[in-house]
């Protein structure tokens, strides 16, 4: 008879090269559950507690202090070890005030030390739209979604929120406090690709005909000069020359912990 389902084991020599654990000291590695990110970009809870933050020695430790509700993943309390977290997730531990936020480097997705101010917000990006029968749906890259009730939804011209735009999200009250849309001008950082971690200003987005605005190509050039390409679907707008957006380029230069 055959296998019936995806298997919920993983070994370590095809986990996803980021993660920062030996290949060879044993066999099996964490495999994270299905939910918001998928497995090529997310960092399974024991991996973070264990191999990147150091606050627990072995899975069993770690497995405990979740059960104890001190970690929670932008603002909701995790006790799973194997939940997922990924891009612009908020990793909290207030017991010991440490605050992080995952972020793209060229080594993968890393955490970077933030304030706990900062940790009160999170950035996502709208991936996608959807009319319901009282209001518009807005499907976030994080797995989250908004629902905006208006008072016609076969007209939502209220609804200003396009595809790629980024909104920063108040974690307590989950309110959309600012938006940043994704042009040319602005400054992005490439979350995908072999270009992943780079950050700069976008030069150019191509315009689409012929093929999916997923795949219209980015140029990206850098603080020093160099450009590099990429597409759409891995650029993440994270400036727009004020204050509250341009805390996301320091916090993806400074404090990061591999």
């Amino acid at each position: 008879m055959g296998k019936k389902g995806k298997t919920a084991r993983l070994k370590r020599k095809p986990a996803p090269k980021y993660w920062p654990i030996h290949r060879k000291e044993s066999t099996w590695v964490v495999k994270p559950v299905s939910g918001p990110h998928s497995l090529q970009t997310c960092l399974p809870m024991t991996i973070v507690l264990r191999d990147m933050l150091g606050v627990a020695d072995t899975r069993k430790e770690g497995k405990l202090i979740l059960s104890e509700g001190k970690v929670q993943v932008n603002g909701i309390v995790r006790k799973k070890d194997d939940f997922p977290v990924g891009l612009m997730d908020v990793i909290s531990m207030p017991d010991s005030n440490q605050y992080y936020r995952v972020v793209p480097s060229h080594k993968g997705l890393v955490l970077s030390a933030i304030s706990k101010e900062n940790a009160k917000y999170r950035f996502a990006r709208v991936e996608n739209k959807t009319v319901t029968s009282v209001g518009v749906q807005i499907a976030l890259h994080d797995g989250t979604n908004l629902l905006i009730k208006i008072a016609d939804p076969k007209n939502p011209v209220e609804v200003t929120y396009e595809t790629f735009d980024i909104l920063k999200i108040n974690i307590t009250d989950g309110q959309v406090t600012e938006k940043l849309k994704t042009k040319e001008g602005n400054t992005a950082v490439i979350t995908g690709g072999k270009n992943i971690g780079v950050q700069g200003k976008i030069v150019e987005i191509e315009k689409t005909e012929a093929k999916k605005r997923r795949q219209a190509l980015v140029v990206i050039e850098d603080d020093k000069g160099v450009r590099c390409q990429t597409i759409l679907d891995f650029i993440f707008s994270i400036d727009s020359n004020e204050p509250q957006t341009a805390t996301v380029v320091a916090e993806l230069e400074e404090n990061t912990v591999v």
